[in-house]
């Protein structure tokens, strides 16, 4: 059996592979949704034996079916955003411990030590439904803080400016966490020259502004807050972890985690570093749950196996993605 302690004590390939194909395994004979998907696809579980013959589950199913791996009671149910009329994707998540665990060690490998940080939120869309994992995770990250500035903000913004601009000139080591277009609006409020402050955005126009390519945003959002960098982080209702950039949009993943590069017009096949293609990610903290997703979006993996997000799949053009149903 394997259990978190031995996933986040991960420190190899070598290891990560061992464990992986481990998890592929339980998953197989535990995951009713997993194992039918498997099948479908001919796997025959005897003969995966790398990370590359391991079968990715079309994201799309969170939307459709209950993904679990085990019949231990439901502890949290985190769902995504989605417009009137959507259906939104459900993650039933049987130990929310071990998603606790995942961003707070994820967050110390890439950050040092939480209590070094105020740390403010500007989430907007998040904070107005129930059910967010990204809500579930800063919550705790304010609480960890152990700092009384640290806390939420929705629409007053003038009240965030007058925090924000306090709190740098005093020394005090920052992280402002936002949606892609609450960071927009705040900038077009006040024209910051911050010294101190780390400003990660969590994407997402949220159908409230014009999407814009990547280059152009983060050129906006330095230019608005006066910073060098925009941080990022990359993750979603379906994972338990979270992958994080420092700057220029390229991401690294916590040691129990990595992506997968696969070609979009065959959804089975791998392409090589460098060029485009659909994110498939592993995330072993999801073991009761699928730790191996084929997502919707767009990307390229670097030799160092960093990777960056280039966009996602048009609804009408999921070559890459055609093994939706069962």
């Amino acid at each position: 059996m394997i259990t978190s302690s031995d996933i986040f004590a991960i420190s190899s390939q070598k290891q990560f592979e061992k464990i992986a194909l481990k998890v592929f395994r339980f998953q197989y004979e535990n995951n009713t949704v997993y194992h039918e998907f498997c099948n479908f696809l001919k796997t025959d579980p005897h003969k995966v034996k790398s990370l590359g013959q391991i079968p990715f589950l079309p994201i799309q199913f969170f939307k459709s079916h209950e993904v679990v791996s085990n019949t231990d009671t439901i502890e949290e149910t985190f769902t995504s955003s989605g417009t009137t009329g959507m259906i939104t994707s459900k993650h039933l998540v049987t130990d929310a411990s071990i998603y606790e665990e995942s961003y707070r060690k994820g967050f110390s490998q890439f950050y040092g030590n939480i209590e070094d940080y105020v740390v403010l939120a500007l989430l907007p869309s998040y904070l107005e439904r129930e059910g967010s994992s990204l809500i579930y995770m800063v919550e705790d990250l304010i609480t960890l803080s152990n700092h009384p500035e640290s806390g939420f903000y929705l629409h007053n913004h003038d009240e965030l400016i007058a925090k924000l601009i306090a709190l740098d000139q005093a020394g005090q080591n920052v992280i402002l966490i936002g949606v892609t277009y609450a960071l927009l609006d705040l900038i077009e409020k006040h024209d910051f020259k911050l010294q101190n402050t780390i400003i990660m955005e969590t994407g997402g126009m949220k159908g409230k502004r014009k999407e814009m390519i990547r280059e152009e945003l983060h050129e906006q959002l330095c230019a608005g807050f006066g910073v060098s960098a925009i941080h990022s982080e990359y993750g979603m209702t379906e994972l338990l972890s979270q992958a994080y950039s420092l700057g220029n949009g390229v991401f690294e993943c916590p040691s129990w985690m990595q992506i997968l590069i696969r070609d979009t017009e065959d959804a089975l096949t791998y392409i090589p570093d460098g060029k485009t293609g659909g994110i498939n990610v592993i995330d072993l903290a999801n073991i009761n749950s699928c730790s191996f997703i084929a997502t919707q979006d767009l990307g390229k993996k670097n030799p160092n196996n960093s990777f960056e997000v280039l966009g996602r799949f048009d609804n009408s053009d999921i070559r890459g993605c055609n093994l939706m149903v069962l």
